[in-house]
């Protein structure tokens, strides 16, 4: 600093600096960027994102064990909820309100399967519902199809595609529309009844769903694995979802039994002390010898 010639900016000039408006080329260099490590990391566990993936109405992906730990309660979830509530914002409050992203694999990426483009921050992706087969967008686009071109199951189009972490104003837009249509007829993001709706149909099913969520409480204190126990019908929804939570008992078992180990070290035991003053007691006590 000094003496070498230069000069050292004054404050003035760093705050121009910084507030020196962005060109379009650096504004785009930082979204592609940002959706690079989006289509690579779960927000809610900071991991890597892995099948299986889900997406939430916003387009948002998110590894399933992320979100089955965030919809658990938060004496046995491994995540900050007040963390990930920031994010989440109320988009996802059960099952329903996420939909799971099926992805083509093809040399360890996510492909589309029309075109075989790498589906990423440089590929616009989307996902149908309620199926959730993953395409590139021109791929739907050029199919104009309301059957999924996987699965051939039907959709209605262009409502139930989603785009996959959207970028422009239109396309949030889009989704806010679809939700708030969504709701008004009772319907959750996977396109499934919610509860409280006033059809006596949805009312019926409701009472349904919650005999099964009762079922589904006490298979997991039995400890139970079925699927048909844990009241969800998805199989592999159920399988892990019971070994998330099996893992959270026991990882709170342990916590709790060396909680308990701790503290009794700091505590003398009765038994211990009254051995330890007969020891005294042996050792110090005095012999008399006779002739």
């Amino acid at each position: 600093m000094g003496n070498d010639g230069g000069s050292i900016p004054t404050r003035r000039e760093l705050v121009k600096e910084s507030s020196k408006a962005k060109t379009l080329t650096e504004v785009k260099e930082k979204q592609k960027e940002h959706l690079a490590h989006r289509w690579t990391q779960c927000p809610l566990s900071k991991s890597q994102l892995k099948i299986p993936v889900v997406a939430d109405y916003s387009g948002d992906l998110y590894n399933k064990d992320a979100i089955i730990q965030f919809l658990l309660p938060e004496e046995i979830s491994t995540l900050s909820k007040q963390e990930a509530e920031e994010f989440v914002q109320g988009r996802v409050k059960s099952l329903k309100d996420v939909v799971e992203v099926q992805f083509e694999e093809a040399d360890g990426k996510w492909v589309c399967p029309v075109t075989g483009k790498e589906l990423g921050h440089s590929t616009k992706a989307v996902y149908i519902v309620p199926c959730g087969h993953a395409f590139s967008q021109e791929a739907i686009v050029e199919m104009k199809s309301n059957e999924c071109p996987q699965c051939s199951q039907t959709f209605e189009s262009p409502r139930d595609i989603i785009p996959i972490l959207p970028t422009t104003e239109a396309e949030k837009h889009t989704i806010l529309t679809r939700i708030e249509t969504l709701r008004e007829l009772g319907l959750s993001h996977s396109l499934k009844p919610v509860k409280g709706s006033k059809s006596k149909k949805r009312k019926a099913h409701d009472v349904e769903e919650n005999k099964s969520d009762g079922q589904a409480v006490k298979a997991v204190k039995k400890g139970g694995s079925d699927s048909k126990l844990t009241g969800i019908k998805n199989a592999a929804t159920a399988g892990l979802t019971q070994r998330v939570i099996q893992e959270e008992v026991e990882k709170k078992k342990q916590r709790l039994s060396n909680d308990t180990e701790t503290i009794r070290s700091l505590y003398t035991q009765k038994g211990d002390e009254e051995k330890r003053k007969r020891d005294a007691y042996f050792m110090t006590r005095g012999f008399s010898y006779r002739d």
